[in-house]
This record gives C-alpha cells, sequence and structure tokens, in this order.
C-alpha cells in the first residue's frame, strides 16, 4: 500500500470518528443522532448530495432520511441548492457553526418567550382584577405576587428579545469576539475590567 492511500485511509478513519462526534452532538440542537449523521455527511461531502445518494451513505430508509432532512432545513443546518441539469433537490450543510447555534439559539429563544408571553396575556386580566377586588387578602396578596412574577418574566425576555436580536445582526461580536485576543488563549481580552 503506497503513503497516499495509507494517507486517505487515515483522513477517512478521522472523518467517521468526526462525524460520530457531530451526530451524537446533534442532541443538543433538538434533533435524533441518526438526523446528525445525515447532516456529517453533508458536511464531509465534496458536492450537494440528493436524497437518495444521501439514504445510501447513512444506510436509512428514503422515508427517514427525507423527514430528516426536512428537520435540518427547519433548523437550517442544511441547504437546499439546485444543480444544473438534473432536477432532483440537493443539499448541502451549512459549515458555518456560528450561524448554526445562531439560529437554534435565537429560534429556542423566541419560542420559549412566545410560549410564556400567551400564557401571560391570558392570566394577566384575571390576576390584575382579584389583586384589585379580590374577596380575600390572601387572594388579593397572591394575584399580586403572581402579578410580580409576571413583570419579571417580562423584564427577562426583554432582554433574551434584545441577546436575539445581538445574534442575528453580529452585534454579539462586539461583546464577544469570533477569536481569542491576540496572545491570550482563555477567550478574555486581559485589558478589560471584570464585569458581574
Amino acid at each position: 500500500m503506497d503513503e497516499k492511500n495509507d494517507d486517505l485511509q487515515r483522513i477517512e478513519a478521522s472523518r467517521d470518528i468526526l462525524s460520530s462526534a457531530i451526530a451524537q452532538t446533534m442532541v443538543i440542537y433538538g434533533v435524533t443522532p441518526s438526523v446528525g449523521r445525515i447532516y456529517s455527511t453533508l458536511y464531509f461531502a465534496d458536492r450537494p448530495l440528493n436524497l437518495d445518494e444521501i439514504k445510501d451513505e447513512v444506510a436509512m430508509s428514503k422515508g427517514s432520511v427525507s423527514t430528516g432532512l426536512r428537520e435540518l432545513l427547519d433548523t437550517e443546518m442544511v441547504i437546499k441548492v439546485w444543480k444544473k441539469g438534473d432536477r432532483k433537490d440537493h443539499f448541502i450543510a451549512e459549515k458555518d457553526f456560528f450561524r448554526n447555534f445562531f439560529a437554534f439559539f435565537v429560534k429556542m429563544l423566541r419560542q420559549e418567550r412566545n410560549i410564556i408571553s400567551r400564557a401571560n396575556e391570558q392570566v394577566e386580566d384575571t390576576l390584575q382584577e382579584i389583586a384589585a377586588n379580590g374577596e380575600s387578602e390572601e387572594a388579593r396578596e397572591m394575584a399580586q405576587k403572581d402579578l410580580a412574577d409576571i413583570q419579571q418574566t417580562n423584564i427577562y425576555f426583554d432582554w433574551t428579545l434584545r441577546l436575539a436580536n445581538a445574534l442575528e445582526s453580529g452585534d454579539i461580536y462586539n461583546f464577544i469576539p469570533k477569536h481569542n485576543q491576540e496572545g491570550d488563549d482563555t477567550g478574555h481580552n486581559k485589558n478589560s475590567s471584570n464585569h458581574n
């Protein structure tokens, strides 16, 4: 065996290890390891792949691959691309992990905010009415406490909305740069003061 083939085999073995790790960590993004295998296959592909090619690579059913691709498209971790002369859809992995993280995190922040905000809106009028006109002191105090808790969640969700906007706009990099400061392997700027 010549050195070139040995190197190619070692690269393939390295990619298998990385693919396995990527597939396992996809659970963090709310997808199963099998969907993670689809992503890692596309991540290491040297060209866009169609559904049948992905199916053959990951040894999953066509239906499972199709469902997995929809999940990955929804989370913007995979992009559908057009390939000249071919009517089949082709897919590539979004390799920018910053973008993947931001898209996922912003989606989760907004989903959390929407669920809690709707619940708050459903109960606020009732709690305000009880806080003002409740028949017992205990009920009025409980309603006032719950309204104060809702106010705190509103402050939190205002902050998470600003965080989501900073992630989407890239303003987050003004506070946390992608790269460490020169000479600092911790990611902290040695010249900045410590903020709590």
